[in-house]
C-alpha cells in the first residue's frame, strides 16, 4: 500500500512549479489532494486531472490565503467532505525583483503584498486549519520557504525578510502545536522554474557556478524534501531543511 494512501493533504498555490511537483509526488504517494489556486481555475483543474486518481480523488478549490472569507469556505468544505486534514503545505508565495540598494523602488504596496502572502497568509492558513489538523492526531504542516531568509539575498529585501518571518513562525509553532502537529520549513536556494527565466542567462550560471553541488534545484528536488518529511524523516520539528547544494557555503 502506498506510504500517504489514507492521507489527506492540502497544498496552497499548488499550480506553480514547486507546488506542482509536490502534488505529483504526494499524489503518487498515495495522497488525496486539495490544491488551492488563487486566479486560474483551469490550470488548477488541469493539474487535478493530471495526478494519479484524477478528479474522482483530488479536488481543487478556491483560496487565496489572504481572503479570510475563502478560507472560511475551504475549512467548511474539509470539515463536511473529510473531517481532518493530515498534511498542509504552505507553498503560496509572491515576490518581484528589486535591487536591494534601490530603497525607493520597493514600495510599500509591494513590502505589504509580500508579507500578506508570504508570511501572515501562511500563518493565516495554518490558524484555519489548526482543528483539522489536529484531529488528524499526527499531522505535518510544511512552509516552503528560501535560503534568502537565512542569507538575506533574495529577489528583494522584503522578501527576505517575508521568507526569515516563515522560518521563525515554523520554530514557533512546531514548539507550540506539538506533539500532535509537526512544522518545518523546507528552505529552497535557486529554483530552475517560471522565475528563473526571467533572469539572464549568465546570471542564472553564476548563481550555477557559485553552487557547491554544481547545478540549481529542481522543482522535484524541493518535492522530495516534502516527501521525506510525510513519509520518512517523521521525527523532525521545528527545522529549516534546505534544499540548497551548500549555497550558503560560498
Amino acid at each position: 500500500m502506498p506510504a500517504l494512501s489514507q492521507k489527506i493533504a492540502l497544498v496552497t498555490g499548488g499550480t506553480g512549479g514547486i507546488g506542482e511537483a509536490i502534488c505529483t509526488q504526494l499524489a503518487e504517494a498515495g495522497a488525496s489532494l486539495i490544491v488551492t489556486y488563487n486566479s486560474n481555475a483551469q490550470k488548477a483543474e488541469d493539474l487535478i486531472l493530471s495526478l494519479p486518481g484524477g478528479s474522482q480523488k483530488h479536488q481543487a478549490f478556491h483560496a487565496p490565503n489572504t481572503d479570510p472569507a475563502r478560507l472560511m469556505a475551504l475549512t467548511q468544505f474539509l470539515t463536511e467532505e473529510y473531517g481532518q486534514l493530515d498534511i498542509l503545505v504552505n507553498n503560496a508565495g509572491i515576490t518581484t525583483p528589486v535591487p536591494h540598494n534601490d530603497l525607493d523602488a520597493l514600495t510599500d504596496e509591494w513590502i505589504d503584498r509580500i508579507f500578506q502572502t508570504n508570511f501572515r497568509g501562511s500563518f493565516a492558513m495554518i490558524r484555519a486549519c489548526k482543528g483539522l489538523l489536529l484531529a488528524s492526531g499526527d499531522a505535518l504542516v510544511v512552509n516552503i520557504s528560501s535560503v534568502a531568509g537565512q542569507t538575506g539575498i533574495g529577489s528583494n529585501v522584503a522578501y527576505c525578510a517575508s521568507k526569515a518571518a516563515m522560518d521563525s513562525m515554523t520554530r514557533s509553532l512546531a514548539r507550540a502545536l506539538a506533539p500532535t502537529i509537526r512544522v518545518v520549513s523546507v528552505s529552497p536556494g535557486w529554483v530552475l522554474g517560471e522565475y528563473a527565466k526571467q533572469f539572464d542567462p549568465a546570471y542564472i550560471q553564476t548563481q550555477t557556478d557559485l553552487t557547491p553541488l554544481g547545478r540549481l534545484a529542481t522543482p522535484n528536488d524541493v518535492a522530495n524534501a516534502v516527501l521525506a518529511l510525510a513519509t520518512t524523516l517523521t521525527f523532525t520539528t521545528g527545522s529549516i531543511i534546505p534544499v540548497d547544494g551548500g549555497r550558503p557555503l560560498r
